[in-house]
């Protein structure tokens, strides 16, 4: 399974493009940070991740302010050049 619920801020904001078969299209860089439980120890964790949206969700998130805390669902894939990962951003989720 390959599903993923993050909470993070939008940190940048690239223009809306269009794909090829026309969806339009949004690359964003996130921040998370967290602390989380690792063998009885608390751990800090502070990362960045990049993300892609297509479709409607791609015009949802234009409107949405940068810096505030939002979450995230969606599934990770590889970014064209094959390096690392992308977060491919399919809906967005209340926090709790």
């Amino acid at each position: 399974m390959n599903q993923v619920l993050l909470s993070a801020k939008i940190i940048e904001r690239k223009a809306l493009r269009y794909t090829p078969a026309g969806l339009p299209a949004l690359d964003l860089m996130l921040e998370h940070e967290s602390e989380v439980s690792e063998n009885q120890q608390t751990r800090k964790v502070k990362l960045e991740v990049k993300a892609v949206a297509l479709g409607e969700i791609a015009h949802r998130l234009t409107r949405l302010d940068s810096g505030e805390t939002f979450g995230f669902a969606g599934f990770l894939g590889a970014p064209r050049n094959g390096r690392g990962v992308l977060l491919h951003i399919t809906a967005l989720n209340d926090i709790v």
